[in-house]
């Protein structure tokens, strides 16, 4: 079997599992990335929702509190007290709709409540505006504050179907519950009580009565059917304690159209304010369980998903080593079994030079310039780089053609040569650009040559085939380190010559651009350097 064969046999062997791995990893990460973004959203969606929560729990109703205590018993401090609930219902309520998705992931359902709510909230605003004109002497606008909490309801309730994580999705239920079972209790309470304050002659408000019943048996239904946490345990637990039986049969009494005596009366008000304080405490519980939840499920997965990263780079790592292993196992027997070729080959080409310039080329440049340290090698304490490349070349070629284009070449490729120090390499780097590389100069006194070379080539007038003269000019990036003889590896030199080239070409071209010193290698690194590294593979 030919050796070609057999370097395509051991290559398939070796690349297959490398293949096969790379996809499997492709798979893993995929897919971890994908479940991140999932759990990303419905931690995002959780956090609105539970902002949602609490601001129905409690901003909304504290604003209603603090503007009644305020209406009753107008004092500097009820109007403090006031103030300072709307601030915080105010910014509670910008987080909110900070922390709302893009509006083009929502549905219109969840749209249009947003937009009721926004119009609730604008109707608190001219409510306050009322009040502090004095315009509610006398009357109650709790029904402004209570209509915004039910469409700030209406808004928790669209959000909690957008969450697909089931835990998450049955903690939003749990708290869509017992924010129905609380504001149902509620709307009880205050209808109930204002009708037994009125006097028997009082119509009763039997629709808003059923209404309460109504979101009460609604949001029970959400407790038992979605969620048997323990928030909900205690609940059903507080509502099965004799007060609370008590206070139920009042209710239904209440509701057939009985008249309870004042006694009853105040027990009943005692035992559903009492319930509705535990409620809200249940939904600010819940609330904060929700958002806890979603931060839990967004750090699990975020650490999931650096692990799998991790480790699928790790892998990378092991197969690309490997792979290079036997790639490099591989390039020795075929040089072993090519040799003499090879280093005729090799003899060959470091002779060759650019045809158009007559400079080194790449390879007899590196050949060169490997031999030239070796030789200064205990002499030579500094090594420097010079790139530049001429500005603007491409419109020579466009105006004047290619041949125009070559004279130019020629002509600064002569003028470099003659300029440079008589011991520095020069190479046609590519196209119009050019390097020399400078032993025993430091970066200000290759600075101060390419600036020699820079006015030279800036002063030149170069005859063109076409019979025209032609100035140009170019621009300078040089850069330099300590000389250490057991590195030959010059790509971060060449790199830092590079950048400098460009900060030569962004200051406006025709210019000198010097970098910073590269320091010598470290030991560690010199060891390296002189075991497995090469000459810069872009000299």
């Amino acid at each position: 079997m030919k050796f070609e064969t057999i370097k395509k046999v051991i290559l398939a062997a070796i690349m297959l599992p490398f293949v096969f791995m790379l996809i499997e990893g492709v798979v893993v990460i995929r897919t971890s990335v994908n479940h991140y973004r999932n759990l990303e959203k419905d931690r995002q969606f959780a956090d609105v929702l539970a902002r949602g929560g609490s601001i129905a729990a409690t901003e909304i109703l504290s604003e209603i509190g603090a503007t009644r205590e305020y209406l009753a018993y107008p004092s500097s401090r009820t109007a403090i007290d006031m103030q300072r609930s709307r601030a915080t219902l105010d910014d509670e309520r910008r987080a909110f709709y900070a922390s709302l998705p893009a509006r083009d992931v929502l549905d219109e359902g969840l749209v249009g409540e947003l937009s009721a709510l926004s119009l609730a909230y604008s109707r608190i605003v001219a409510a306050r505006s009322a009040v502090d004109q004095g315009r509610y002497n006398g009357s109650d606008p709790g029904s402004i504050y209570w209509y915004a909490a039910l469409k700030q309801l209406a808004v928790v309730d669209a959000l909690s179907p957008l969450i697909n994580d089931p835990v998450l999705l049955e903690k939003s239920n749990q708290l869509m519950g017992i924010m129905l079972t609380y504001y149902g209790e509620r709307l009880i309470t205050g209808i109930g009580t204002r009708y037994l304050d009125r006097g028997p002659s009082a119509r009763f408000p039997v629709e808003l009565f059923v209404q309460g019943k109504v979101m009460i048996g609604e949001g029970m239904d959400h407790m038992v059917f979605h969620s048997a946490t323990p928030i909900e345990r205690d609940i059903v637990s507080y509502l099965g304690r004799s007060s609370q039986v008590k206070a139920n049969a009042i209710t239904d009494a209440i509701l057939a159209g009985s008249r309870p005596t004042r006694a009853v009366h105040d027990v009943w008000a005692a035992a559903q304010n009492e319930r509705m304080s535990f409620l809200q405490q249940k939904m600010i519980e819940a609330a904060r369980d929700i958002h806890d939840t979603g931060e839990n499920y967004s750090t699990r997965s975020h650490l999931h998903l650096t692990r799998i990263l991790a480790l699928c780079a790790g892998l990378l790592i092991l197969a690309t080593l490997v792979l290079v292993l036997a790639a490099r196992g591989l390039r020795l027997i075929d040089r072993l079994t090519q040799d003499r070729e090879a280093l005729v080959g090799e003899l060959r080409n470091a002779a060759q030079t650019d045809l158009l310039t007559g400079l080194y080329n790449r390879r007899g440049f590196e050949v060169a310039a490997s031999a030239l340290l070796t030789q200064a090698e205990h002499g030579s304490r500094w090594i420097s780089v010079v790139l530049f490349d001429l500005d603007h070349f491409k419109k020579i070629n466009d105006l004047n053609g290619h041949d125009a284009g070559d004279a130019v070449l020629r002509h600064v490729a002569g003028v470099a040569r003659e300029n440079f120090r008589s011991f520095d390499l020069l190479v046609r780097h590519g196209g119009e650009e050019f390097l020399a590389l400078l032993p025993d100069s430091t970066p200000d006194g290759a600075a101060v040559v390419a600036e020699r070379v820079r006015l030279a080539i800036e002063m030149a007038e170069i005859a063109l085939p076409s019979g025209e003269r032609l100035k140009v000019t170019a621009s300078f990036g040089c850069a330099g380190r300590a000389n250490d003889g057991a590195s030959r590896n010059f790509e971060d030199l060449v790199k830092r010559a590079d950048l400098a080239l460009y900060a030569a070409k962004a200051s406006g071209r025709n210019c000198v651009v010097s970098g910073p010193v590269v320091p010598a290698p470290p030991q560690e690194e010199r060891r390296k350097a002189a075991s497995g590294g090469g000459f810069d593979s872009r000299l």
